[in-house]
């Protein structure tokens, strides 16, 4: 997990002279070649190898191992917001700011009368409907929510 702000503190150091990719990407390695010697037999020859192909695969590597990062801090964000959305209070906060037109009173009757399936459908419809009409359905859902005994109070 320390391999992203040690490549950031590297980057931007400039007293640091180590760079954490190639402890993990070598440019350079020591390479063992067995080859048959004038006799037949068998010489070790000891080589410095270049791995150029390491260069791309460091770059590669650091942005996928940011992108990752971002991707988790965003869907640990999406997954607070849905935790959150499981709450009444705060259902009603975001069903409040998207009908803003609506009076308290009706859209406070409405809310306590709803489950988390009918508010998400009342969002949806909220987030693409005309402000105005979504407010002309809210004032004719609210009396008929409050005199049906078919929706629980919540």
């Amino acid at each position: 997990m320390s391999f992203g702000p040690r490549v950031y503190q590297y980057k931007t150091s400039e007293t640091s002279r180590f760079d954490p990719m190639d402890e993990i990407f070598p440019k350079v390695a020591k390479c063992v070649f067995h080859k048959f010697g004038p006799s037949g037999s068998i010489v070790r020859h000891d080589a410095l190898c270049v791995l150029p192909l390491n260069i791309l695969n460091q770059k590669i590597f650091v942005f996928l191992w940011f992108w990752f990062v971002i991707v988790a801090i965003l869907s640990t964000i999406g997954l607070l917001y849905r935790a959150a959305t499981l709450s009444p209070n705060f259902r009603y906060m975001l069903l409040r700011g998207r009908s803003r037109l609506t009076p308290v009173e009706n859209l406070q009757t409405i809310s306590r009368h709803l489950l988390i399936g009918d508010w998400f459908l009342l969002y949806l419809m909220a987030k693409n409907m005309d402000p105005f009409a979504f407010k002309d359905f809210m004032n004719e859902l609210a009396p008929k929510m409050e005199k049906n005994d078919h929706f629980p109070e919540m």
